[in-house]
């Protein structure tokens, strides 16, 4: 390679125009051939101005043909950074940098570099990752992730390749399944599909009839029986010795995915005809759980005959909400060498049916959706595909035609199978691999415990709820305010109290000012302090119960249970999703590259010790 081509590559990847700012930077480059020195150069490039120019030494000649820069893969031998994450998929370059250009302590030049960077990335009109993080659109990390580490990326389709319009398709949904109760008897007439009624992250009592929503820590915070919404004080009777336990199916049954919603809207209103007794003991003979088991029936009917899923193949533009930017996010994935994988658990027609429908227009030069996938798993049978082996098929013509296969290889179109197939043909195991889905339990929870595979969960549901968030600021600081306010009327009070306890036993109050204050200013400022903290109790009662309306009316944000808690839906996503988004294209809006890193988690004693922090520097 001449001086001139090396001398060009570089003012073409290092060229800004319209820019005042100067800078340098020194390259060199030493390659071995068969472990003979065969090229040494240095590149000196200068930005002033906008103008670039370079001057380029060679000590030695290259072969015609070999390149300056050299970039392989990392070795098999996996290396970690300082926070303990593989840097195996990182690209390494032959090439050092000259240390006369890169002078004085590591803080003082990451700074400068830091800095320059940062204007480069503007200069570009490229928005840096914090940017998009603090975002409707963000992805955001539980667990630190080094995308440059993972080989391979599966995604699950429904609900998270594509994106179902949530009336049509679960309200199509909710007609059949009410057709089939109506076919064996149930009352159904005069029921309406109502998506508000339910948020997913939910939880059924399927033997009270109740439907509820959870903190972390499995305390029931907010309950509807039927319809009804249920009030503090029935809540805590019915619930203030029992906690959630998802390990009780008999008893729970989680709303993981926007697929329940469907199912529990039917449920619910089911149960106010079942109180009323218009459902006899033979359509119901065990009650509230036996309603549940007839409406889940009554749904799988509609799944498994077909029809609504050859309703919505024959009109997709009815049912799928369009994502031009997806198929985007993953040419981008496919083409840094990422082996991408589709696994879900639909038939072959309807994979093939939908996949072209959202994919095959928004790709370039002619490309086929199934051009970006290494491998295709259809009728997967998860979560019992990441747990044990099935048979595998092969599906060899575009009817759907299989023929019995014993081995996996990159390209082909599978039926079933399991995970430990896919790692095995790949050679890729574990925390190498990325898979995506929208349930938290098929496709997040089972991937993570019996393969260490590394997660993102899809919930659409963020784009709203961040909105949402961002639109009740002013309320819920003048509620965090006057919650405030009453913690420190309370402190007084207690205090208060405590030395009239003292006085009336005949002993000193805490301090001597407070021994010296006369009886009745003691009880005078105890009475108006109660008055006022009970006025207080009757504002921020009802600003409570309405923070999160904004999002649902009944249940609130879908993250949160009461104003600073966390919901069980959210528990569940920390403790399994490494990483967690709205949707799959927002991975557009990083680079395949990307290292996503978890925020520091505050611990309950941390504010007090910042607090001791600021206090001593006053």
């Amino acid at each position: 390679m001449s001086c001139s081509t090396v001398c060009q590559a570089v003012v073409s990847c290092m060229s800004i125009p319209n820019s005042t700012s100067r800078s340098t930077a020194v390259f060199s480059n030493t390659q071995k051939l068969d472990g003979a020195l065969v090229f040494r150069s240095s590149v000196s490039y200068n930005r002033v101005n906008g103008f670039s120019s370079c001057r380029c030494s060679a000590t030695t000649s290259v072969p015609p043909g070999e390149d300056v820069f050299s970039v392989v893969t990392s070795s098999t031998t996996s290396e970690v950074d300082y926070l303990g994450e593989s840097t195996k998929g990182d690209l390494n370059l032959n090439f050092g940098i000259d240390g006369n250009a890169l002078q004085g302590p590591v803080e003082e030049v990451a700074k400068m570099e830091a800095q320059e960077a940062e204007k480069l990335l503007q200069h570009l009109g490229i928005p840096v990752p914090y940017n998009a993080r603090h975002s409707p659109r963000g992805i955001f990390c539980s667990r630190t992730l080094n995308l440059r580490s993972i080989s391979a990326i599966g995604y699950d389709m429904d609900y998270t390749l594509m994106h179902y319009n949530v009336m049509a398709w679960e309200g199509r949904a909710y007609d059949y399944c009410m057709e089939n109760l109506r076919n064996v008897g149930f009352p159904v007439d005069g029921l309406a599909f109502d998506p508000d009624l339910v948020i997913r992250g939910l939880v059924i009592d399927k033997e009270k009839g109740n439907l509820v929503k959870a903190d972390r820590f499995g305390y029931i915070k907010r309950a509807m029986h039927g319809t009804r919404m249920l009030s503090t004080r029935e809540v805590s009777e019915i619930y203030g010795r029992e906690l959630v336990d998802l390990r009780k199916e008999s008893k729970w049954e989680f709303l993981n995915t926007l697929f329940s919603v469907s199912e529990a809207v039917a449920y619910m209103q089911l149960v106010d005809r079942l109180d009323k007794g218009v459902i006899g003991p033979d359509l119901c003979p065990n009650e509230y759980k036996g309603l549940y088991k007839a409406v889940g029936k009554a749904l799988f009917r509609a799944h498994v005959e077909g029809q609504l899923k050859s309703e919505i193949m024959s009109k997709p533009e009815l049912f799928v909400e369009p994502d031009p930017e997806l198929p985007l996010a993953l040419l981008d994935q496919k083409e840094a060498g990422k082996r991408l994988l589709l696994i879900t658990n639909s038939d072959y027609h309807y994979t093939d049916k939908m996949m072209q429908h959202s994919f095959n227009r928004y790709l370039p030069n002619d490309m086929n959706w199934r051009d970006l996938f290494e491998m295709v798993i259809v009728s997967a049978r998860k979560p019992e595909f990441f747990q044990m082996a099935h048979p595998m098929y092969e599906v060899v013509t575009g009817e759907g035609l299989m023929r019995p296969c014993f081995k996996a290889r990159p390209g082909g179109l599978y039926s079933g199978g399991s995970a430990q197939m896919i790692e095995s043909s790949l050679n890729v195991h574990g925390d190498e691999i990325l898979y995506v889905g929208d349930h938290i339990y098929t496709d997040v929870s089972q991937s993570k415990v019996h393969l260490r595979w590394r997660t993102a969960l899809i919930c659409r549901e963020l784009e709203e709820e961040y909105n949402a968030l961002i639109h009740s600021q002013e309320e819920r600081a003048t509620l965090i305010d006057l919650i405030n306010k009453k913690e420190v009327l309370g402190d007084l009070f207690n205090q208060l109290r405590l030395a009239l306890q003292r006085r009336t036993e005949g002993r000193p109050a805490q301090t001597l000012a407070a021994t010296h204050m006369e009886d009745n200013e003691l009880t005078e400022s105890m009475q108006k302090l109660l008055v006022v903290m009970q006025r207080l109790d009757q504002k921020i009662g009802p600003m409570l119960d309405e923070d999160g309306e904004l999002f649902n009316k009944r249940w609130g944000y879908l993250s949160r249970a009461g104003l600073w808690d966390k919901s069980h839906l959210m528990r569940q996503i920390e403790k399994y999703a490494d990483i967690y988004t709205s949707r799959v294209s927002n991975f557009l809006h990083y680079t395949p590259f990307m290292y996503f890193r978890a925020q520091e988690q505050n611990l309950a004693h941390d504010s007090y010790t910042f607090d001791h922090l600021r206090r001593e520097e006053n």
